[in-house]
């Protein structure tokens, strides 16, 4: 479970410093419903530009903001329905929109639910401690983010062959930033060198997303809810939810299958990685192009035993069609195979990952036979905007984008894609998975055995009772914002 036992010592610090810099720190439940958000902090964001560094925005953190960069308020849940023309498949397919969020990520969700449980309970004090943020990319700019916002000093780390608008960025908002050697598969080398700040920095608190908590909670919580409220809007009378997709990553956002399965209970949760590094379809390994999902290892907080389905897409497929969605001639031919202006100029909502997602809910609709009554639903983690750098090199090393590399394009790899690379789990299979842990968490990063066993064997008890932590931690919040009084003096 997240510790919430109460450090009054450092508590006092993080009153003291969150007091001086006036900042007031939404719920849970605001996150969920926005419009419980106090009117004078809804006011006051009509001035606040989306990306700014203002702890007001500690309020954007959540589905529904206004899809403009400055002065938004809050409507429904920002999400993309994807057109048979572009995916070949019957069932409809419906993406929740990740660029919206601050930061241009929905990372910056789950670094609040993994560093506010820690700040509200004095288990962090930013007067004395730094916050480390171990990441392959949008988690670390989230926790860089929001320790900013809270008054806390930071250090990203990420391997260094992640996109340079990444880097560029932090810069100007975390306190360091370390660059560890490989691409998004090497997780094991910023493990490594948050062992070494352990040991030679005796300050730092590191906020791992594969190991904490508080992100698959968030998921749970936020994510899920908001996808609800998306089906609810958009379910027929006969309609079904057939599944939940996301890419691994730290396999936070499955958390939000968790929450849908539970609602939904003939739905599948499909956990999909990149076939160059297929760890949870082969115990594989290698290095892969997918920004943002680092593989070669299970997540700590992966609830096995709840995935259905584990999927591999190719790194390349996704590369290939960064360039159709967002090439001009790329445009014009989707336009002629009968996609819309309007939907054409939504497609830079997907990013690298995302397009994966989207390409895994058409091998899982294909594998399952889905029809037209079925809904697959994923998450767009991000958007091209954090890949432009991306994009101009492959025009440098592979050319100008022709009519003819679009038809390519589009038929392989949307209408063409497999079901291959797809394994539907077994009971063996998921165990096969979780014993994956062991080696990892157990054997370097010097987890508790015992907790492992608990999260197979005290299943699904072990995750319900995370989940309930919710609403404790809503009340530590409350009586935090309580103890500086900021809210008063707004």
């Amino acid at each position: 479970m997240i510790d919430l036992r109460i450090n009054g010592e450092k508590l006092e610090g993080a009153i003291r410093r969150v007091r001086e810099r006036k900042i007031l720190i939404p719920t849970f439940k605001e996150q969920i419903q926005p419009e419980l958000i106090p009117e004078k902090i809804k006011s006051r964001l009509k001035d606040v530009g989306l990306w700014e560094v203002n702890p007001l925005n500690l309020f954007r953190i959540n589905w529904k903001n206004d899809p403009v960069p400055a002065g938004g308020q809050f409507g429904k849940v920002n999400y993309l329905e994807f057109p048979q023309a572009l995916t070949g498949v019957d069932a409809r397919i419906i993406g929740l929109v990740g660029k919206w969020f601050p930061t241009g990520s929905h990372k910056v969700g789950a670094t609040f639910g993994c560093l506010v449980p820690r700040l509200v309970t004095g288990q962090f004090d930013p007067t004395s401690q730094k916050a480390a943020w171990p990441s392959t990319g949008n988690f670390c700019r989230g926790g860089a983010y929001n320790s900013t916002l809270l008054g806390c000093e930071s250090i990203a780390i990420l391997p260094e062959g992640m996109s340079r608008e990444r880097f560029e960025w932090l810069a100007t908002v975390a306190g360091e930033v370390m660059a560890t050697p490989g691409c998004e598969s090497n997780v094991k080398e910023i493990f490594d060198k948050c062992w070494e700040l352990r040991r030679t920095r005796g300050n730092v608190v590191i906020f791992n997303q594969f190991d904490e908590y508080g992100n698959h909670l968030w998921h749970y919580q936020v994510t899920g809810r908001a996808i609800e409220e998306v089906l609810k809007a958009e379910k027929g009378e006969n309609d079904r939810l057939a599944g939940f997709v996301s890419q691994t990553g730290s396999a936070g956002t499955l958390g939000a299958g968790d929450y849908l399965k539970e609602r939904f209970p003939g739905s599948r949760i499909v956990a999909s990685e990149a076939l160059q590094c297929p760890t949870l379809l082969l115990n594989g390994y290698g290095d892969h192009r997918i920004e943002g999902i680092g593989d070669k290892h299970v997540p700590w907080i992966h609830n096995v035993r709840n995935t259905d389905v584990v999927a591999a897409v190719d790194d390349g497929a996704c590369l290939n069609l960064v360039r159709l969605f967002n090439e001009p001639e790329g445009k014009s031919y989707l336009l002629q195979q009968g996609l819309s202006e309007s939907f054409l100029r939504n497609l830079n909502l997907l990013g690298i990952s995302g397009i994966g997602n989207l390409l895994t809910v058409i091998k899982f609709a294909k594998y399952m036979e889905l029809k037209k009554r079925d809904m697959v639903v994923t998450v767009l983690t991000d958007s091209m905007e954090l890949y432009g750098t991306r994009l101009k090199e492959m025009r440098r090393t592979r050319g100008p984008y022709t009519r003819q590399d679009a038809a390519a394009d589009y038929h392989r790899y949307l209408m063409g894609e497999s079901t291959d690379h797809m394994l539907e789990l077994r009971h063996p299979d998921r165990k096969r998975i979780h014993n994956l842990k062991y080696f990892t968490w157990i054997e370097q990063q010097m987890k508790s055995l015992a907790e492992l066993n608990a999260q197979w064997e005290d299943y699904p008890d072990f995750w319900d009772r995370i989940h309930q932590q919710a609403d404790e931690i809503d009340q530590l919040i409350v009586a935090f914002n309580e103890q500086t009084g900021v809210l008063k003096e707004l």
